[in-house]
């Protein structure tokens, strides 16, 4: 007897449809599963049967091919174990299963039949949903993460026998509900805020015309001074997320399995904050069967680097190609995969081993040669994908005691928002274009044409900084970005000296 149970399973962002054929016959008892199945799906053999005797069921004791189609694409991790296991109670039990052809299962079963939770629940619902199924049975850990897709009922299931006996009209089972947009419209706050902050009025200013137009940026400033504070607090004045953006992100989140009961949708900016001994892999994605890294778990938030010169050199270098396309692509021999990374780059660093490199008030105890060596841990083609540099320098006393109330995140997020408005209107006609920092060569000529006092200024500074074409590019991105904060649509001289002062450590720290 032939069973057909469907189920999904994720490729890249994506989920695809798995159409699991279970077929008995006379011989030999044996259980053969095919269709590329990766080392975890091959021992659902024996937990599956395990689970099944445990549940009070049968499996087929002849010979039992489990056929996972499509046959050409490698299927990996435990979430089959559900569908197979309902494939092979049907065919003991002959039991006809076109009924269930407009039902999709995912789950991992434990020995004795409980159905544990898996990743990337989030793609497989939007799958099942666009194929058209009336329902998904899911572990009851991720039913509300994938309650949040609509018009499709999601059962979460605590065991095989709680499923087998729904699906049999034996047992009552209520759907779970989810409101994506109630949710969505709750949840989109944050634990710290801008108005935490005393003092370093510059390097706020800093932060919001990066904010406003999308663009990295880097500090540099001596320990205590507050880089990862400001750094922290930079999620909470980037305009909100969209319900789009959010989805897209949250099922890059569920696919890593960085999901749980509690979290269980993304609404608010990612802030990632990797450690500078994470791997090449841990960064940019990889693995036998590639995974999402942290600059893809970033996207549509912050990716904050702390102690830059620290990570090494090989994994900065790796970050080019996100910096550049918002987007990661990793071949192995399986296939390629793309994960999108479109986030804003936010690092911090000493100015140099010590950290009181120009201090007036501690003296530095790294000699010239220490200094050099440390700040060229950074290569030159990465510090010009970074548009803005700005000191951070050590927080006055008197900015420490002061009772002044600092500007909330709210006020700043307002001209932040305004700001992006402006330049979604500008680049409505641009389909990979949304903000300033991605603006391509043929944009910058049309929007960001100078006068000529303008080009003097932008003149001199490529002369006496020695600064490169991709700086040049970054300095007229910037001045763009700030002319949209004053709400002007020429760009003045007043806005290339601000963004040219945000290039300055290229001559005092670099060269």
């Amino acid at each position: 007897m032939l069973a057909k149970i469907y189920s999904a399973a994720v490729y890249g962002v994506d989920a695809y449809e798995v159409e699991i054929e279970v077929n008995a016959s006379g011989g030999h008892p044996v259980i053969v599963v095919v269709g590329l199945p990766d080392a975890a799906v091959k021992e659902s053999r024996d937990r599956v049967t395990t689970a099944v005797s445990n549940s009070g069921y049968f499996w087929p004791r002849g010979r039992t091919t489990i056929n996972l189609a499509p046959a050409d694409i490698k299927k990996e991790g435990p979430s089959f174990d559900l569908p197979i296991a309902l494939g092979m109670i049907a065919v003991s039990e002959e039991i006809d299963t076109s009924a269930f052809e407009k039902f999709s299962f995912v789950g991992e079963l434990a020995l004795d039949g409980a159905v544990r939770a898996v990743k990337g629940v989030l793609p497989v619902a939007l799958e099942a949903r666009r194929r058209g199924k009336h329902a998904l049975f899911v572990p009851e850990a991720n039913a509300q993460e994938a309650a949040m897709v609509d018009k499709i009922d999601i059962y979460g299931v605590q065991n095989l026998r709680q499923t087998f006996q729904f699906l049999r009209g034996e047992i009552p089972l209520l759907p779970a509900r989810g409101d994506l947009s109630a949710f969505f419209a709750t949840h989109q706050s944050y634990d710290v805020d801008f108005s935490d902050v005393k003092g370093q009025g510059h390097v706020k200013r800093a932060i919001e015309v990066a904010v406003a137009g999308g663009h990295n940026i880097l500090m540099i400033g001596p320990p205590g001074s507050g880089k990862s504070m400001l750094s922290k607090r930079i999620a909470t004045i980037i305009p909100p997320m969209s319900l789009e953006e959010a989805i897209e992100t949250t099922k890059i989140h569920s696919i890593a399995g960085a999901l749980d009961g509690e979290k269980s949708f993304v609404a608010t900016r990612p802030f990632r904050s990797p450690h500078h001994t994470i791997s090449d892999i841990g960064l940019l994605g990889g693995g036998a069967f590639p995974n999402p890294g942290e600059v893809s778990l970033a996207h549509n938030g912050v990716l904050f680097l702390d102690e830059l010169p620290e990570f090494k050199r090989s994994a900065l270098e790796v970050m080019r190609q996100p910096l550049e396309d918002g987007k990661v692509t990793i071949s192995r021999a399986a296939g390629s995969l793309t994960f999108p990374s479109e986030f804003m780059l936010v690092a911090a660093m000493n100015p140099c081993p010590c950290g009181y490199f120009g201090d007036l008030k501690r003296e530095c105890r790294c000699g010239p040669v220490q200094v050099q060596r440390y700040r060229q841990r950074i290569s030159g083609p990465l510090l010009d994908r970074i548009d803005l540099h700005i000191e951070v320098p050590a927080v006055e006393y008197r900015d420490v005691a002061s009772e002044r109330a600092e500007e909330p995140s709210s006020a700043i997020r307002e001209r932040a928002v305004r700001a992006r408005e402006r330049q979604q209107k500008r680049f409505a006609r641009e389909a990979k274009t949304n903000c300033n920092a991605r603006m391509t060569t043929r944009l910058l000529k049309q929007y960001c044409k100078l006068d000529q006092d303008s080009q003097d200024l932008v003149r001199v500074a490529m002369n006496e900084l020695n600064l490169s074409a991709r700086a040049y590019d970054r300095i007229l991105k910037v001045s763009r970005t700030i002319a949209d904060l004053d709400d002007k649509i020429d760009i003045s001289p007043e806005h290339v000296s601000e963004a040219i002062q945000y290039r300055t450590f290229d001559r005092t720290l670099w060269v």
